[in-house]
């Protein structure tokens, strides 16, 4: 009983932080987010070095991540946005040298995870901020709350509708729990909290709105399964402790690491086509 009052107290204060700082300016935003990727990206090369022993600098990793989505942060509020990134590129190019002057580990690995560590723990939180300059009139906090909002309707209708009537396994080799039940009624709620949003919210239209819905759903399904997997595979239960009752930073924002950049692909297809 005790765990379960840790895990309801840290999700709340979790939620309540997470809505207070997207609503109240992209100030707050990007602070916070900022330390979700320097959180994320850090819990990841604390994991493969453990599991791969490797031994690439988490330092630069941290800073790469950060630089990353303060870059994406400040496109909009400089005249030469690419100029942004040259000190990454640099950062990046200096990691690859510096590899080659180490004796210790194996440096194939090393290239690999450490550009994992930026791909997969950094880029989507740097991405969120094309997505709050969706529509081109400021600070648009909708469009990165939305994908939260989805997910969790998704994770809550499923969770309800895969313990009543959940019967066939989803992948139960990664994950045992899911259903397809539960999975697809989870979606339904999603997709109708997409309608919901479309009411108040013009930025997008209601079929786009429901669509964009439907894609955080199938993508934020296997964000989590990859997380799944990967933890499967280091033989791990959490990516971390941070969290109380709920493990680290990737166990809370697993799902979004792939919804984010799905989101953000769907919209560009959505500009490109005239279709919003």
């Amino acid at each position: 009983m005790k765990k379960f009052f840790i895990r309801v107290a840290t999700g709340a204060v979790f939620v309540a932080v997470l809505l207070s700082a997207i609503l109240y300016n992209n100030i707050s935003f990007g602070v916070l987010f900022a330390i979700v990727t320097c959180l994320a990206v850090n819990e990841f090369c604390n994991l493969v070095h453990e599991y791969k022993k490797t031994t690439f600098s988490t330092a630069i990793a941290v800073v790469g991540g950060m630089y990353l989505f303060l870059a994406m942060f400040m496109m909009d509020k400089v005249k030469e946005p690419l100029m942004l990134f040259i000190p990454y590129l640099m950062l990046l190019v200096y990691n690859l040298i510096r590899e080659i002057y180490k004796k210790e580990g194996s440096t194939l690995d090393n290239y690999a995870y450490f550009a994992l560590s930026q791909i997969y723990a950094a880029l989507p939180f740097a991405l969120l901020n094309i997505l709050t300059g969706f529509g081109g009139a400021g600070y648009n906090y909708i469009m990165p709350l939305s994908i939260f909002i989805f997910l969790w309707c998704s994770d809550s209708g499923a969770y309800c509708v895969g313990s009543l009537i959940g019967r066939r396994r989803l992948f139960e080799r990664i994950s045992p729990k899911k259903s397809w039940e539960g999975s697809i009624g989870g979606g339904i709620i999603a997709i109708i909290a997409g309608y919901v949003i479309s009411l108040f919210y013009p930025t997008l239209g209601t079929w786009q709105w429901m669509g964009m819905a439907a894609v955080v759903v199938v993508t934020g399904t296997y964000g989590d399964l990859i997380e799944s997997c990967m933890k499967r595979e280091m033989g791990i239960k959490d990516s971390g402790n941070i969290l109380p009752g709920h493990g680290g930073i990737l166990d809370r924002f697993d799902s979004a690491m792939l919804a984010i950049p799905s989101v953000a692909i769907y919209l560009y297809i959505l500009e490109a086509f005239n279709l919003l």
